[in-house]
């Protein structure tokens, strides 16, 4: 809903296991353009060309191809690589949208690392590598909304100030939706966050949207049951309309930083960074008073027994 798929996108998702974001992404044309089925042109791109997935677990591979045949995808372009390893080395600038949550906490050794990829971040974290990769895959003008764990946010790492400055300085970066812990239960608990951003190679950034998500629709223990008071409609409203967001202060739960703020942070893209917090006095009761206010608890509490004991006889 925030990305808006368009009729001549195409679509990919780099680590796309059961492929549910390129499905969310198919059903997503079905619920708002079912007009542009009409069209054999856009009928022939639907089912061949418009949806890759790239997964290296050939399990997975098998349920998504399924997945996505099941929801009307006639020839699902499914690819069985490792899309950080030079064998995947050949797809550039060859996409104009990326839906992605790529896995978190691995580590890989350089030499397995498609060295395009290196250019653009120095690390053997996989999180961090695989934003370098999205950026590679995306044509110019083409739009990324990826899930990444927190630490790719604040930790001082040059690798990690290397890719925000990256996002920040040299393409154009949107929004940054803080998600709380437990999203992402019973399976993982770690914090994380939504980062939105288009490829121009030449900048672009003026001011980020920052979203203190505190509510996705479900709890946030391991059942996950549905609950009321979502943020998600109010996150797709605002990224929708982000020049109204200009009068909000940051005590409110979205509002934009410019960048020149962000620079001088370190390029730092942690909410709690920018987000004002406002205190509020507590004045309590004089202890003598409190005490005195026991004491009256504890002799009603007395005579409550008395009364109760003298019932009992």
């Amino acid at each position: 809903d925030m990305v808006q798929p368009k009729k001549d996108d195409t679509i990919c998702d780099p680590a796309c296991g059961t492929a549910g974001f390129l499905v969310a992404a198919s059903e997503y044309m079905h619920t708002n353009h079912e007009d542009w089925f009409h069209e054999k042109s856009f009928r022939e791109h639907f089912n061949s060309d418009m949806f890759t997935g790239i997964e290296f677990d050939s399990t997975m591979l098998r349920i998504g191809a399924m997945n996505l045949q099941l929801h009307g995808i006639e020839k699902p372009n499914l690819i069985g690589k490792d899309s950080l390893s030079e064998d995947n080395a050949d797809i550039r600038e060859q996409f104009s949208l990326i839906l992605a949550n790529p896995p978190f906490k691995g580590s890989l050794d350089y030499d397995s690392v498609d060295p395009s990829v290196l250019q653009t971040v120095k690390t053997k974290k996989t999180e961090l590598l695989f934003l370098g990769l999205m950026l590679r895959m995306l044509k110019t003008g083409g739009r990324c909304a990826v899930i990444v764990p927190d630490g790719v946010l604040f930790s001082s790492s040059n690798a990690h100030k290397q890719i925000r400055e990256e996002l920040v300085e040299n393409q154009k970066l949107e929004a940054v939706i803080s998600m709380p812990s437990g999203v992402f239960r019973p399976y993982a608990g770690v914090s994380t966050a939504m980062l939105f951003f288009t490829k121009t190679n030449s900048g672009g950034s003026d001011k980020v949207w920052f979203y203190d998500m505190q509510n996705d629709g479900f709890s946030l223990d391991d059942k996950r049951t549905e609950v009321a008071g979502s943020n998600m409609p109010d996150i797709v409203e605002r990224f929708g309309k982000l020049e109204d967001e200009v009068e909000r202060k940051r005590i409110d739960q979205s509002f934009l930083v410019p960048v020149s703020e962000i620079k001088s942070n370190d390029w730092d893209l942690s909410i709690n960074r920018y987000k004002e917090i406002i205190y509020e006095d507590v004045k309590y009761d004089p202890p003598l008073k409190i005490i005195s206010d026991i004491k009256q608890l504890d002799h009603e509490r007395s005579d409550a027994l008395k009364m109760l004991e003298e019932l009992l006889k």
